[in-house]
């Protein structure tokens, strides 16, 4: 544990030392998205295992749509044989395909981190995660200007550009500390929690470009994020706050806000047929770009959440 612990901090420091380029794929419900914000929170949640599945749809207003699709499963593994650590593992899956012309990415990424308990009540992670990746570019639809004679566009002109689809593979870093203290009783509702990490994504700076002579790479990624859970003592409703920042390149995104939870109906205390259900309701702002409105069902350990950027 503590090796994994050692080797993720130098990989995040020498990440650090060495930003230097292209932008990545994000989502506007980053707290539904875990493995793709910090590998440190693989396996950093009350189970054995967790699914998500997401699917944004942008831009069809004015053209072709942006889409993107993301898979994510990450599980435990020995947590019932030790009682104060044990590891995660994970595997995430996306797909992000843009505009007229379908310039995309797909990624398949693996990812095990380290988990330590503190004081029965805070967590320590530390995780690595090592991904695989294809760009690819549809070109039948591209248009040059050597293949414009007198205003007019020939098809039949050779456009002299030989542009292919490249591979790459990707190495990110992260760290992570929560801390949760439980409800007092049923229907105390002051449960408390709280979460921070740093992340360093794309450590390695893979090459970017369907040219074969061009050497951009992908900027590497700075992630700090936080967020908690406070429950209002003898109400139904609880407050759940997040925090994301990223800093990739030139690029700086903040994303802030707050989901209001309210309790339908408490899990029955004693034969546990009855399961919790609860709506969460609230928004986020995207600084200086879009607020996002978000709406969230919840039974038992299943939820289903959707959300829109008004830019």
């Amino acid at each position: 544990m503590k090796k994994i612990v050692l080797l993720t901090a130098g990989l995040v420091l020498t990440g650090i030392l060495n930003s230097a380029n292209a932008q990545d794929i994000h989502l506007s419900q980053f707290y539904q998205t875990p493995l793709l914000v910090n590998p440190a929170l693989t396996g950093v949640f009350n189970g054995d295992h967790r699914v998500f599945i997401n699917y944004k749809n942008q831009w069809g207003s004015i053209g072709e749509p942006y889409k993107t699709s993301a898979l994510s499963y990450d599980f435990t593994m020995f947590k019932k044989k030790h009682e104060t650590s044990y590891l995660g593992g994970g595997l995430t899956v996306f797909s992000d395909k843009a505009g007229e012309f379908e310039m995309g990415i797909t990624q398949l990424n693996l990812s095990v981190s380290g988990i330590v308990i503190l004081n029965g009540n805070q967590i320590v992670s530390a995780g690595l995660q090592g991904g695989y990746a294809q760009r690819s570019i549809n070109t039948s639809n591209l248009r040059w200007g050597n293949q414009f004679e007198d205003g007019q566009y020939d098809s039949n002109i050779n456009s002299g550009e030989t542009i292919e689809p490249f591979s790459f593979g990707d190495l990110s870093a992260g760290a992570s500390w929560s801390y949760g203290r439980k409800k007092a009783n049923m229907s105390s509702n002051d449960q408390f929690k709280a979460n921070a990490g740093i992340a360093f994504l794309h450590i390695n700076k893979p090459r970017q470009s369907f040219y074969a002579d061009d050497s951009e790479t992908l900027y590497s990624k700075l992630v700090l994020h936080g967020g908690s859970y406070i429950g209002l003592k003898y109400t139904n409703i609880a407050l759940v706050p997040s925090v994301l920042f990223l800093a990739q390149g030139p690029s700086i995104e903040i994303n802030i806000g707050t989901m209001l939870r309210y309790t339908l109906k408490e899990e029955s205390k004693y034969t546990g047929l009855l399961k919790e259900t609860a709506v969460y309701f609230g928004g986020y702002y995207r600084v200086g770009d879009a607020f996002i409105p978000s709406f969230m069902f919840e039974m038992a350990s299943f939820a289903l959440g959707i959300s829109y950027d008004i830019n």
